[in-house]
């Protein structure tokens, strides 16, 4: 049996093996997702664990990112947070922490309504920078690198 920590942030489990293959399928759990087994007193990525890594789907090829580009980290979470409260309506701040679809959905929200929907999208840039830069470096690394929770 197993815990694992969401892309919400909260603490699933204990969950069977079985289970975290379903949730596997339904992408709700990935090669990055915190996890720890019943009486272990560490959490390591689902990738780590021998028995859980060998029903993890093999990452789409166009979702990868390039092999130059750096993963995001706590040194992420300033930038982020600074260009979420000045550029949000154009959804910079997601793209510097890698979430290239939440970036282009903002960005085309703002482009494509002619500036109609930069004010719902500036905003959401608004609320998501100042929640960034209120956060601990581990709690943001936590949610936001390793969780991979990509709006608020």
């Amino acid at each position: 049996m197993y815990k694992i920590i969401g892309k919400d942030g909260q603490t699933y489990g204990p969950a069977s093996v079985e289970q975290l293959r379903i949730w596997m399928a339904e992408n709700r759990v990935n090669a990055q997702t915190l996890a720890q087994a019943e009486g272990a007193p560490d959490w390591k990525p689902v990738g780590e664990w021998p028995e859980l890594a060998a029903h993890l789907k093999s990452p789409p090829v166009m979702g990868t990112p390039p092999p130059y580009a750096s993963a995001p980290s706590a040194a992420s979470k300033i930038p982020a947070g600074i260009c979420g409260i000045l550029l949000g309506l154009l959804g910079i701040h997601k793209f510097i922490l890698g979430y290239q679809d939440a970036g282009l959905i903002m960005l085309l929200v703002t482009v494509l309504t002619c500036g109609v929907g930069a004010c719902v999208m500036g905003v959401i840039g608004l609320i998501e920078g100042i929640i960034y830069l209120c956060k601990s470096d581990e709690e943001f690394v936590r949610i936001y690198v390793t969780g991979r929770r990509e709006w608020f």
